[in-house]
C-alpha cells in the first residue's frame, strides 16, 4: 500500500506517517524503483494503536516499548504494567485538576461574594489566606 492510500485510510497526512516511520513506530518500508514506499497491510492497524495511545496520553517513547513489533513479540506483562502505569498517572493527574477545579471555585466564590466596602486587595488577601488554608487541609485530609 503506498502513503497516500494509507494517508486516506489512517486520516493522518504523509508527513506523519514518514515521521513515524522514522521514529521507529512503525516497520521502515523499502523503497521501489520508482521511489515510492509500500507499506504491508497491518500499518494501518499500528497507526490506530499509536494515535489511540497518544490520546490517551502514553508519549511516543513509552508507545515504542509497548508495540509487539518492537519488543520480539506480544510482551504482555509489560505491555498490561504500562497500561496500569497510565491509570495511575491519569488518576494523579484527575486528583490534581480536582484539587485545581476546588480552588478555582473558591476564588470565584470569593469574588462573587466580596464584603461589600472591602477593597479588592483586602479581598485577595483574604482570598489568598482561604486557599493556603484550603490547600493545607486537602494535603492533609483534614476538612
Amino acid at each position: 500500500m503506498r502513503i497516500g492510500e494509507l494517508a486516506k485510510i489512517s486520516g493522518l497526512a504523509p508527513s506523519r506517517i514518514r515521521f513515524y516511520e522514522a521514529s521507529g513506530l512503525i516497520i521502515s518500508v523499502e523503497r521501489k524503483a520508482n521511489g515510492y514506499r509500500d507499506y504491508a497491510p497491518d500499518t494501518e492497524r499500528v497507526l490506530g494503536i499509536i494515535t489511540g495511545a497518544q490520546a490517551a496520553g502514553f508519549s511516543l517513547e513509552e508507545i515504542r516499548q509497548l508495540l509487539p513489533m518492537n519488543a520480539n513479540g506480544c510482551q504482555h506483562d509489560a505491555l498490561l504494567s504500562g497500561l496500569r502505569r497510565k491509570v495511575e498517572e491519569i488518576e494523579i493527574l484527575q486528583q490534581r485538576l480536582a484539587l485545581n477545579k476546588a480552588q478555582l471555585l473558591l476564588v470565584i466564590e470569593g469574588v462573587e461574594s466580596k464584603p461589600e466596602g472591602m477593597g479588592c486587595a483586602d479581598n485577595t488577601q483574604m482570598l489568598l489566606q482561604r486557599l493556603r488554608e484550603e490547600g493545607v487541609a486537602a494535603v492533609s485530609g483534614k476538612p
